[in-house]
């Protein structure tokens, strides 16, 4: 049995393929995760909720720098004919490059109007300092983007817990130090350099050079037009429940929510991992609309997947005031009920997720921009529609409740692709709806505290 284990573990076959993605996928996910929750028992101890306040807005700015400027470098490569092609390659590196100089100086032009937006004067040297971020990223190994189009994943897997881990434990010794926010900064930009570095160190191939090929800028440009176009509705989709909250909320509140949405947001951000890092990549090598068989993997595939992912979901809802209560102090009691309706949002999200990365790998970038156009708006709708009435509460309905309403969208745009799997969503969403309402339900009191 090990032996056959080892064979299969070797084998280049897809499907070996497949199964070794998705383990390493995971397992980068909740080693990743594990970090974050375990710097969190911490540093909750040595510093203010304000902290964590403060950088969720910082996040909030540089998270939508990096996705209005997504020109889809790392997608191109893995989806293009051209993406082992030396020249192709150096191009986009180069493109990648620039884009970090802008993003740079972009947190620093941004810096001054938000700390007077959000009326904290400390974002001002913040954002400029975590705009060096970017500018780090920007000289980041095109060899990580081969990797994935491979499915080799388990170096940058070790790259990736190495990095954060230290970043992590820079963070616990200055916050120990100082109790100041830095710790927060600081720590971060120096996961990212060490990261950059440990790329270029131990992901084998090309060694990236300076290059400007007209006909792989315009491929890119060309592919990545609708993915800079989605990635921009993709930012009011996953921040524009922080960015609308830190007008409403003081800071402290928003960083228990910010605590509160890490957690909650664990089976969709495992769902959205995996199926980038694996189902993109399986799409491109065996569309479904080659045959029948390639469609029935495929589909069951997505099943399997989408059955773990919701079972987390509603473990995580059942758990959410219990697990707040244990590991956080009284302070961060508010992030059990903010846990729990992030999980109910989470379910139309997570069985929806995987037809994203199906357009992305049939190339359809323009289909895949107008459905995250309409769901941006349908979700930003409802927040600013709800946040008088249902108070914090709208932040984290608004996502499920877009993905919903735009779902007949979706229906129309996979049809022609043989990837539409409309009755195994109907029974998926009427399932875990109906066990998370009764979660809900059971919750109630503690619910009626998010209705401020």
């Amino acid at each position: 049995m090990m032996s056959t284990l080892s064979v299969f573990l070797k084998d280049g076959g897809l499907k070996a393929l497949a199964v070794r993605g998705t383990l390493i996928s995971v397992l980068n996910f909740g080693g990743q995760n594990l970090l974050r929750l375990l710097s969190t028992l911490v540093l909750t101890r040595l510093l203010f909720p304000e902290a964590f306040g403060l950088m969720a807005i910082v996040g909030v700015f540089t998270t939508g720098l990096q996705m209005f400027s997504d020109l889809g470098l790392k997608a191109s490569i893995i989806q293009s004919k051209r993406g082992d092609d030396p020249d192709f390659l150096n191009t986009a590196w180069t493109m990648q490059i620039l884009r970090g100089i802008v993003l740079c100086l972009g947190c620093a032009a941004l810096a001054y109007p938000v700390s007077v937006i959000y009326a904290e004067p400390l974002l001002l040297p913040i954002l400029i300092t975590m705009g060096l971020s970017p500018l780090v990223s920007g000289f980041v190994t095109t060899n990580l983007a081969t990797a994935r189009r491979n499915l080799h994943l388990m170096r940058q897997t070790v790259v990736q817990l190495v990095s954060q881990a230290a970043g992590i434990l820079l963070m616990i010794l200055l916050a120990w130090i100082y109790q100041t926010v830095w710790a927060l900064v600081w720590g971060s930009i120096f996961s990212v350099v060490l990261r950059v570095a440990l790329y270029q160190i131990f992901l084998p191939g090309l060694r990236n050079r300076l290059r400007w090929e007209p006909a792989a800028v315009r491929e890119i440009f060309g592919f990545g037009k609708y993915i800079f176009l989605s990635t921009a509705a993709t930012f009011i989709i996953t921040q524009s429940d922080k960015a609308v909250l830190g007008i409403y909320i003081s800071t402290a509140l928003l960083g228990i929510y910010n605590i509160g949405s890490m957690l909650g947001l664990l089976p969709l951000t495992l769902m959205r991992t995996v199926s980038r890092a694996v189902i993109f990549p399986l799409y491109r090598k065996r569309p479904p609309t080659e045959s029948v068989a390639n469609q029935r993997q495929m589909l069951r595939a997505r099943r399997l997947l989408i059955t773990a992912l919701l079972l987390s979901a509603v473990l995580l809802a059942a758990l959410s005031l219990p697990l707040v209560d244990l590991l956080y102090d009284d302070r961060y009691a508010l992030a059990g009920p903010v846990i729990l309706l992030i999980c109910v949002s989470a379910v139309p999200q997570i069985i929806l997720e995987s037809y994203s990365s199906a357009l992305m790998s049939v190339g359809d970038s323009r289909r895949m921009f107008l459905h995250q156009a309409a769901t941006a708006i349908v979700q930003i709708s409802f927040l600013l529609g709800t946040i008088g009435i249902l108070g914090i509460a709208a932040a984290p309905l608004a996502p499920g409740a877009a993905a919903l309403a735009t779902y007949p969208l979706l229906v129309r745009f996979m049809r022609p692709y043989r990837m539409l799997d409309a009755w195994a969503d109907i029974g998926f969403f009427a399932a875990a709806m109906t066990v998370v309402a009764s979660i809900c339900w059971m919750y109630r009191d503690a619910l009626g505290q998010l209705l401020i």
